[in-house]
């Protein structure tokens, strides 16, 4: 099960991670100031669960069928202070700073090497995880294999272009860890990722 702690650059904050797959999917919960993050997703990498949890906000909601749909509500303990609103979007699922969205994303389109896609997502941005659907358009550059203390290692690379903006981001996996998106540095790994 990997646990480590990814360092967002910008803050200098550190968001400390558990992940593992069981026996519908895969899971990556994490914390850091001012976030909690709970990622469940099934077999086929659909987000089924989502919750996000900041000191003001927080948003909960899963993929159904071509939509997503989310409750975001005021009041940081995830519990809200009142009925939260209800949200619908047609979206292949849900996008935040936190690095297990990019796992989530890239596993589900299964992208072959030199294969693209092109995909809405919602975006969670921000203290008040304001909601933002966009175009993306994934591109799975290719990929390396490292060698290591006790197996090689595949790296898959990823162009990762916002379409509404035109700004390209490069992001780099092995398995199910972010070695490095923009913002993005693993600070600290204590198992290996699972590769499977």
């Amino acid at each position: 099960m990997p646990a480590g702690v990814y360092r967002h650059l910008d803050g200098g904050l550190d968001e400390r991670f558990h992940c593992a797959p069981g026996p519908g999917g895969w899971r990556y919960t994490s914390s850091r100031p001012g976030l909690r993050t709970d990622i469940v997703v099934d077999s086929r990498w659909r987000q089924i669960r989502v919750e996000l949890v900041t000191p003001g906000w927080w948003v909960r909601g899963g993929v159904t069928g071509p939509d997503v749909a989310w409750v975001r509500a005021s009041g940081g303990t995830g519990t809200g202070t009142g009925t939260g609103t209800e949200h619908a979007e047609r979206a292949a699922g849900f996008l935040s700073d936190s690095p297990g969205f990019l796992v989530a994303v890239a596993r589900a389109l299964d992208l072959a090497d030199g294969a693209e896609r092109d995909v809405r997502l919602v975006a969670f941005t921000g203290p008040s995880l304001a909601p933002l659907t966009a175009p993306w358009r994934w591109r799975r550059t290719g990929t390396s294999v490292h060698e290591t203390g006790t197996e090689p290692l595949p790296v898959a690379g990823y162009d990762v272009t916002n379409l509404s903006t035109g700004e390209i981001t490069r992001v780099h996996l092995a398995g199910d860890v972010v070695l490095d998106a923009p913002g993005i540095e693993l600070a600290d790994l204590e198992s290996p990722p699972n590769l499977a």
